[in-house]
């Protein structure tokens, strides 16, 4: 994990979980030391962050009162709540936890009224989570390479359980009810792949960037399919 992800992490610890927060819980939910937490608290410090309390006793954190307050309408918020549990339907855990991350920051910094309103929302999402098979890959790689517009090296078991390798451009990634999809530019075939995320049975970074394709390939795509049948799984 980066050091902005990890300090990222520890404020959204300190807004979601009741003040004060040990030493030792914010350790855990970070996943670092506790001499590297106590090192984070010292440099959230020290970017300007109003963070209370001190070992032993615990850690609470104050919202700067001098950001202005975001301010959404009661149905915004209702909407914002609702996009955010869908998430929990697809079967990724990592994304999952993000948006609820994302969420908890938005709440914190509302004002008061609008505040109440995200705790005694109306509306509920009531949809099974998506059994799907588990990918055997590392998500966090994959979404880093698409991000960076980096090319991957797949180890890939067709719908016909032939095995191959293959350079990629990773362009996207789609949920849907039982299933995760990668679309890609197949560098062996020089097209256009949708490649089956959890047949994918390993994956290392290919060392070519191919900045700034990403967004024409994606568009490229779209314009050729737009009226045709999907790329083919492979």
């Amino acid at each position: 994990m980066s050091r902005t992800d990890r300090l990222m992490r520890l404020m959204d610890t300190l807004r979601r979980l009741p003040a004060p927060v040990t030493a030792g819980r914010l350790a855990a939910e970070t996943g670092v030391s506790a001499r590297q937490l106590y090192r984070d608290i010292a440099t959230l410090r020290a970017g300007g962050a109003l963070i209370d309390g001190e070992a032993g006793v615990g850690y609470s954190l104050t919202e700067d009162p001098a950001l202005p307050p975001q301010s959404f309408s009661r149905l915004e918020i209702e909407a914002l709540l609702l996009a955010i549990s869908s998430l929990r339907s697809i079967g990724d855990r990592e994304l999952t936890r993000a948006g609820e991350e994302a969420m908890a920051r938005i709440v914190a910094t509302l004002p008061e009224s609008q505040g109440r309103h995200a705790m005694h929302s109306i509306m509920r999402l009531f949809r099974p989570v998506a059994e799907l098979p588990s990918p055997q890959v590392d998500m966090t790689l994959l979404r880093q390479a698409l991000w960076d517009e980096q090319s991957l090296i797949i180890d890939y078991l067709d719908m016909k359980d032939a095995a191959t390798t293959r350079e990629i451009w990773p362009l996207g990634l789609s949920y849907g009810d039982n299933h995760i999809m990668l679309l890609a530019h197949c560098r062996l075939r020089g097209d256009f792949r949708l490649f089956h995320v959890p047949r994918i049975r390993a994956m290392r970074p290919g060392g070519t960037s191919f900045r700034p394709r990403r967004v024409g390939l994606v568009r490229e795509y779209i314009a050729a399919h737009r009226s045709e049948a999907p790329a083919p799984g492979v």
